[in-house]
């Protein structure tokens, strides 16, 4: 599993639809709302679009609210109003268990870069349907009242949000329809909302840039090759665009790993023995992990993300506030255990360090101390007391051996992780990714003496990271990943999904740029075959969507950058 993971201002929603243009009517069907954020990227205007287009009956009874599809838009403020009168239209795909919120950073980034050269773009970060599941009221209301504790009272002690109580995370038996989405129910889902935005066929072939993060990639792959009643979806796209991914129908160009039909023996679980498994329940119908997976610590990582929001350098309580249940105390001991014994016995457990709401924030989602690469950024490091190498979930000198490194890369990512050393001691505060080469700064180093943080190795804005988690209307995170989308993708060699595949031509049909980072997924398993290639160094695979704008290099950000001159120069 962990092979296939390759994932101050206030919200206010203004009281008006915003007119989309004359491509876009106002109507009962579409609703469009302008979203007022304070970014460093001022230029750019954001919006979120909600789109009536009902699933079909096939699929099973579910939420009136999930025949929605929804996605944030980006443009420039000075650019036309009508997407059909944008220079160019990007579409991005989210990766594994990531929502629309998570492009905010690159989303900005890229449009502002390229309207510095006088072209007007958007950039379209799509959310899955199955988003419409998530329950973010509490999140929100802390946001309003500008404290983490309203989100955790609402999502584990009951209390009411105007009225409204939190109706638990829900289990596999109440979310039995997402057993029939897919991979063909995803690609249709892009289909029907691009011709719904943009009738006119001849402009999307013109216009539309299609592409994505992670799974993203391999999804936009299947889009490009389908046909969707005799039109081909290559036809829908001018480019295509890979951020810290592959546009390539294989996982195994992402993760390393070949298709399932390729290692399971003859008479294993193929297609049809994966549906029923999945329909009757058997199987869990959404990914669900005692560890970092699952509906419970995704709304975590939202309200860890609130609290260092509205009150970074705070003194946090949140692991105190939290209840232990099973999956809140695996996963903290996962995160903060020292070593294996830590682990173990939970001793010391994260409840004893006094940590800032920012430094807990970057314990969770900073490449030097979260372990998991598919939740990796550089937002800078720990600051304020002593640290030690992390020696959990493996000894660094065993997760960074040059025999098994290939085998735990892709899980791990390539850096040593450090960890705060002295429970109930001082406190541990977060140094941004800026600020890691200032004056009198401290320069921690693991055992091998080499730094844990240089200016050249952070990128990320710990506070706009906290802004994208909390603030953005639609999800950073995806509380319910459906898991036929995984294993779909997983089995397709099989013929039901193969056929899919009705145009294999059309991921080389068009320009592909392939922005990949250095320290993230992609690279380790070597550069994809064709299209533009750019490396960001030390870019992790989350970093691709959240770096800065203002790099410590006093370089242009490379991701967007090049991004936005693709955009610009593609004919």
């Amino acid at each position: 599993m962990s092979r296939l993971l390759v994932v101050a201002g206030t919200v206010v929603a203004a009281a008006l639809p915003v007119a989309p243009g004359a491509a876009n009517p106002v109507g009962s069907d579409r609703v469009e709302t302008a979203v007022r954020i304070e970014s460093p990227v001022a230029s750019v205007h954001e919006s979120v679009v909600r789109v009536r287009i009902p699933l079909p009956e096939s699929i099973g009874p579910h939420p009136a609210a999930c025949d929605w599809l929804s996605y944030l838009r980006y443009r420039d403020a000075k650019g036309p109003s009508s997407s059909a009168d944008a220079d160019r239209v990007l579409i991005a795909q989210p990766g594994i268990l990531e929502g629309a919120g998570a492009f905010d950073s690159v989303a900005r980034n890229t449009v502002a870069v390229a309207a510095r050269s006088g072209r007007h773009i958007e950039f379209w970060a799509l959310d899955r349907r199955s988003n419409c599941l998530d329950d973010h009221t509490g999140v929100r209301a802390g946001l309003a009242a500008r404290s983490y504790d309203v989100a955790v009272d609402y999502y584990y002690h009951r209390r009411p949000v105007d009225g409204h109580t939190f109706a638990g995370f829900l289990g596999n038996d109440r979310v039995g329809w997402l057993a029939n989405v897919g991979i063909a129910q995803t690609i249709t889902d892009e289909y029907d909302l691009l011709v719904h935005e943009l009738p006119d066929p001849a402009l999307r072939q013109r216009k539309v840039l299609c592409g994505g993060h992670s799974l993203g990639g391999v999804v936009t792959a299947f889009f490009a090759d389908a046909d969707f009643g005799g039109n081909p979806g290559y036809r829908q796209c001018a480019g295509y665009f890979a951020l810290d991914t592959t546009i390539s129908p294989s996982l195994s160009a992402l993760s390393g790993m070949p298709s399932l039909s390729a290692i399971l023996p003859s008479g294993g679980l193929d297609y049809e023995a994966t549906q029923a498994a999945l329909r009757s329940g058997v199987a869990p119908r959404t990914l669900n992990l005692p560890v970092l997976i699952g509906p419970e610590t995704m709304t975590l990582l939202g309200i860890v993300g609130l609290a260092a929001d509205v009150d970074p350098g705070g003194l946090s309580h949140l692991a105190a506030a939290l209840p232990l249940t099973p999956n809140l105390d695996t996963t903290l001991r996962f995160l903060f255990s020292r070593d294996a014994a830590a682990f173990a016995t939970g001793s010391p457990s994260v409840r004893q360090f006094r940590l800032t709401n920012a430094a807990v924030l970057g314990a969770l989602m900073g490449n030097a101390s979260q372990p998991l690469a598919f939740l990796q950024t550089s937002p800078g490091f720990f600051d304020g007391g002593p640290v030690r190498d992390k020696d959990f979930p493996l000894p660094q000198d065993l997760a960074h051996n040059p025999v098994p490194a290939p085998l735990t890369g892709a899980a791990l990512g390539p850096d040593t992780l450090g960890i705060p050393d002295q429970p109930d001691g001082p406190l541990y505060t977060w140094r941004n990714y800026d600020r890691i080469g200032a004056p009198g700064a401290t320069i921690y180093r693991d055992r091998a003496g080499k730094p844990y943080a240089t200016p050249a190795t952070e990128v990320t804005d710990i506070g706009e990271l906290a802004r994208s988690l909390a603030e953005q209307p639609l999800p950073f995170t995806e509380d319910y990943f459906p898991t036929k989308l995984a294993t779909d993708l997983f089995q397709a060699d099989d013929p039901q999904i193969s056929r899919l595949l009705a145009h294999p031509d059309g991921i080389t049909a068009h320009p592909t740029i392939n922005l990949l980072g250095g320290s993230g997924l992609v690279v380790p398993n070597g550069v994809p075959r064709w299209g533009r290639v750019v490396i960001a160094p030390g870019y992790h695979h989350l970093d691709v969507l959240t770096a800065a704008a203002d790099q410590n290099n006093h370089q242009p950000e490379p991701i967007s950058t090049a991004l936005a001159d693709f955009a610009t120069e593609l004919r």
